[in-house]
């Protein structure tokens, strides 16, 4: 089966701009996919490069025109697949993209520890980045009929959406790709570029986490739980978004005194990754967590929704002091959205004092029925 990713036209409509794209995900998430499809059927000339190898960094690291020339050799376009392990890669591209005028390059990224923050500030205006997350069920719509897409939601609340995991065949097999994946690849930008040494603290602090899904966390209560202090537990965890396996969802609040301002809740990008870290893939029926499995898989797929067509919402959650509260709250432009995420058919109500506190907001509960409209 071919997953044809939404990221690709876009990508292609940018090239032959002077532009700099920059595509960031997780490893294994398809970014080599895209630039085997773009290298494919591009009709100039083409260089590619990995980032990952000694003699990439050697050949660039002139940082010198008349070398970039030759090395170029008359190409328009240059695919650097792993560009966060070259040092010094933005100033490099920075030069590249200042003296070659029909030169448009596209560099990928499993962390944004250099893509995203050293980039930035050299290539301000020349620069597009794109994040490309697990496989989204808009693009798999068109591969499966509605009823085969429910047939198949088990698969993604227990299993995930890596490309990968989608294409293999049995379980079990897509169990031993996971607990490799969560094992030997996705801390390897953290324990490479950012010395951290205790990759097993890593480990402990995303099982609890994935333990947590759905719950407000205590950074305090994680340290103590770990022997860590909570400033080491705060830098682990913003290391752990820039490599892109789980990310914050901040409390939505108009600075009224009964709504909770400062707590936090946090998301895996896949479930198949969270259901890895506790080495647990049971089916649905003998599961307790089923609904923060749910609550995990609306999450992602929403946001994947919302950054590939470009609604730029920002997701919160909502609580008050008496324990009030709705899952997820988007706030765009003047709009002002809230879901409650229910596993279990039937109707709910939102809570009265947000409808007094926000009367403008449109409430919507998303269960089983409603689910597909919502993510795609």
């Amino acid at each position: 089966m071919k997953i044809d990713r939404i990221l690709l036209n876009a990508i292609k409509s940018q090239l032959g701009k002077n532009k700099v794209l920059v595509l960031v995900g997780a490893r294994r998430v398809g970014k080599t996919f895209l630039l085997n499809e773009l290298e494919s059927g591009y009709a100039d000339k083409v260089l590619r490069l990995n980032g990952d190898l000694p003699e990439t960094y050697q050949l660039l690291n002139s940082q010198n025109v008349q070398t970039y020339t030759r090395i170029l050799n008359g190409a328009k376009l240059l695919l650097i697949d792993e560009a966060q392990v070259i040092p010094g890669i933005g100033k490099i591209l920075k030069i590249m993209i200042d003296h070659f005028k029909d030169l448009t390059i596209l560099a990928t990224g499993s962390s944004s520890f250099d893509l995203s923050n050293r980039l930035g500030e050299p290539l301000t205006g020349r620069q597009i980045t794109y994040q490309l997350y697990p496989v989204w069920q808009g693009e798999l719509s068109p591969l499966e009929s509605p009823v085969e897409t429910m047939r198949n939601l088990e698969d993604r609340l227990i299993y995930g959406s890596y490309p990968e995991v989608i294409t293999l065949p049995t379980d079990a097999e897509r169990r031993q790709y996971l607990q490799e994946l969560a094992s030997s690849y996705l801390l390897k930008d953290i324990l490479i570029y950012e010395s951290v040494r205790n990759s097993h603290k890593l480990l402990q602090l995303l099982q609890l986490i994935a333990l947590q899904v759905g719950q407000e966390v205590s950074l305090q209560e994680l340290a103590n739980q770990l022997a860590l202090s909570k400033d080491t537990v705060s830098k682990y965890l913003d290391l752990l978004t820039k490599v892109f396996i789980i990310y914050r969802v901040g409390a939505f609040s108009s600075n009224l005194r009964k709504e909770i301002v400062k707590s936090a809740k946090w998301y895996f990008t896949d479930n198949g990754i969270r259901n890895s870290l506790i080495n647990n893939f049971a089916s649905l029926e003998v599961r307790n967590d089923r609904g923060a499995l749910w609550e995990n898989y609306l999450m992602a797929e929403r946001i994947k929704h919302n950054a590939y067509t470009q609604h730029y919402a920002v997701p919160h959650f909502w609580r008050t002091y008496d324990q009030q509260e709705i899952d997820l709250v988007e706030a765009s432009d003047q709009n002002l959205n809230a879901y409650e995420f229910k596993w279990n058919k039937g109707k709910a109500k939102p809570p009265l004092f947000f409808v007094k506190s926000y009367p403008q907001a449109i409430f919507q509960v998303i269960n089983r029925d409603t689910y597909i409209d919502f993510i795609q």
